[in-house]
């Protein structure tokens, strides 16, 4: 196990992790631009950046003045690091294929500001990316063929959570999940939790999802919530509105982060790219399960996924395996097409 010690700020446990001087600059972007969104989320209110931007975004969710803020620092970071061939934003409705002059050899998809609804009333948000190596050769322009991939071909995926501390958790492909927060009076992230985990018997018995929409859901969402709230030892509530914040609980406490498809969104709400696909790679490499239920006729795996569009949606059921796990065979129990 690595110790805190042997890496004590992220910029050396990159260093040392990835051998890959050029990855170590783009990741030494994210999180500078990580940092100044962090910055700006504390300083919203002395600023006048709460409310709307009056613009919506390419998922037609309605901006913030913070989400184009965000937004903005992100591709400005990306762009100069030169180590970017294309980016993909939830706040932009085509991807950005970087100039060839500051063309790297990556691909990164990101939320800037996840949870951006909560921003005028003081909780917490976060930055969820994923990053690829592209596909095309280096000799020619990158192509959608380096962008619409599954979720297995991610190189490093990670969030950033802006809550009454700044913590950005990460994950490379083999390495497991690490932990690290903001030290204000450093300027540096500081590693504080080395292969975080889920708690070995699921943890908590807790249930995170909008249960306003229940009505609308399908008959095995709605039983195996019902079981849970109606067992001999009940499922609690918690439920924040802000992706990073909630699955970041789910993934310390233990229980399971659920926002699945609906009468309204039969294709569910949320983005395979840049939040389904990253969160799902930290949850497994937690030693979690992230699964659609059943999404495209049949039961999938969130990584399985080929997305066909860069803002295309899926449902979402991640967490512990023994509340994913459930929810799977109830979809059997129910004897639902696809199950």
């Amino acid at each position: 196990m690595v110790s805190v010690a042997e890496f004590p700020t992220l910029r050396r446990y990159i260093m040392a992790r990835t051998g890959d001087t050029e990855l170590s600059i783009l990741l030494m972007a994210m999180t500078l631009a990580c940092k100044a969104t962090a910055r700006a989320c504390n300083k919203a209110g002395i600023a006048d950046l709460f409310g709307l931007a009056g613009h919506v975004n390419a998922s037609g969710d309605d901006q913030k003045k913070l989400d184009v803020l965000a937004n903005d620092m992100f591709i400005d970071a990306l762009v100069n690091s030169g180590t970017c061939a294309v980016l993909v934003s939830e706040e932009n409705e085509e991807p950005l294929f970087v100039p060839k002059e500051k063309a790297g050899r990556f691909i990164v998809a990101f939320d800037p500001l996840d949870g951006s609804s909560n921003i005028d009333c003081n909780i917490s948000t976060g930055t969820i990316f994923a990053i690829y190596d592209r596909k095309t050769s280096a000799d020619g322009p990158a192509t959608m063929e380096d962008v619409l991939r599954t979720g297995h071909d991610i190189k490093v995926a990670g969030y950033c959570m802006y809550g009454a501390a700044t913590e950005l958790v990460i994950t490379f492909q083999s390495h497991g999940v690490h932990r690290f927060t903001l030290d204000p009076s450093l300027g540096e992230f500081v590693h504080t939790t080395a292969h975080v985990k889920f708690p070995e018997d699921g943890g908590k018995t807790i249930y995170s999802c909008n249960e306003g929409h229940s009505k609308d859901w399908d008959p095995a969402m709605q039983a195996i919530v019902r079981k849970w709230k109606q067992g001999a030892k009940p499922y609690s509530a918690r439920y924040v509105g802000s992706m990073v914040s909630d699955v970041h609980r789910t993934i310390l406490y233990g229980g399971v982060y659920l926002y699945p498809a609906d009468k309204k969104k039969p294709n569910g709400k949320l983005r395979i790219m840049y939040e389904g696909f990253p969160m799902a790679m930290i949850v497994e490499a937690a030693g979690g399960a992230a699964s659609c239920g059943i999404f495209g006729g049949k039961i999938q795996r969130i990584l399985d996924i080929m997305p066909a569009r860069i803002h295309e949606t899926c449902p979402v059921i991640m967490g512990c395996k023994r509340d994913v796990d459930a929810v799977i065979e109830e979809y059997r129990l129910q004897g639902l097409p696809g199950a």
